[in-house]
């Protein structure tokens, strides 16, 4: 089968692939502008193959003699007919891949509804959820992505502040698990504190409420809240929410946040579970 090539670096797809790949607010605006999010490497993509969402494949004749890669590309498009394939030159594949030694295979996903919804118009979100309340690191946040997956907290809300959660560094950490998430982005602390339905808990250190004192509490659904890594918690969601401490050594001063993460989600399946 014969893929459209792409050979310069002036090329409009090429183009808006680096544009995607920008770190911050440019690559973020050039997300919600194509509506489409870049994976990168072999992993991810396999996350997705067979999902119309996945609407771009990109490899390169190195790529195609990769068993992997050519496994996941034909099955994809077998499934999903309608898959547009390109096979970069091996040399634009150097500029465009940041990640060293990896497969040549890449994809543009069409961003799910929930990221392109404005919050204004979002009334309520009834269940579980889990607030990143300004989280920079994104490390941190695809990790809290995966766990959060793994816990079945399915909705996640990040505020103004946070590392954009569909940015490349974010899908990495996350290692697939955006694709078991409703994911919504940008929203304000008023508009968290306005559609959010359930009790919030605010993972605080210096809080009296140990996690481990909430067995009654976390077999209802509730709204975790994870503040970021150098100040906290915002101060008015802590205001309408219950500090809970995680009891830890006197000798060290505080977990990661995507560490305590773990701990509540996972106490909190546990309870569920007992």
């Amino acid at each position: 089968m014969n893929f459209d090539l792409i050979t310069s670096k002036e090329n409009p797809l090429f183009k808006e692939i680096r544009n995607l790949q920008a770190t911050g607010s440019k690559g973020h605006k050039a997300r919600l502008a194509s509506g489409r999010a870049l994976l990168e490497g072999i992993h991810l993509v396999q996350t997705w193959v067979g999902d119309p969402a996945l609407s771009t494949l990109l490899t390169s004749e190195i790529g195609l003699q990769n068993v992997e890669v050519s496994q996941a590309v034909y099955e994809h498009i077998e499934i999903c007919p309608d898959t547009k394939v390109y096979q970069l030159d091996s040399a634009l594949w150097d500029l465009l891949s940041e990640l060293v030694n990896a497969s040549h295979i890449a994809g543009l996903l069409d961003l799910p509804k929930s990221c392109l919804i404005p919050p204004q118009s979002i009334a309520t979100l009834p269940g579980d959820v889990l607030i990143l309340d300004r989280i920079q690191d994104a490390g941190n946040v695809g990790s809290i992505l995966r766990t959060a997956a793994a816990a079945g907290f399915t909705q996640v809300i990040a505020t103004t502040g946070c590392a954009h959660l569909w940015s490349s560094k974010v899908l990495r950490a996350g290692m697939g698990s955006h694709h078991l998430l409703d994911l919504y982005e940008g929203w304000s602390n008023q508009q968290v504190l306005s559609a959010v339905t359930a009790p919030m808990l605010a993972a605080t250190a210096d809080a009296d409420c140990e996690i481990y004192s909430l067995q009654k509490k976390l077999q209802h659904p509730v709204a975790w809240i994870m503040g970021s890594e150098g100040q906290g918690v915002s101060e008015d969601l802590l205001a309408q929410a219950q500090g809970i401490s995680i009891p830890i050594d006197a000798r060290v001063e505080s977990l990661n946040v995507s560490t305590a993460a773990a701990v509540c989600l996972f106490e909190t399946l546990r309870v569920r579970r007992s």
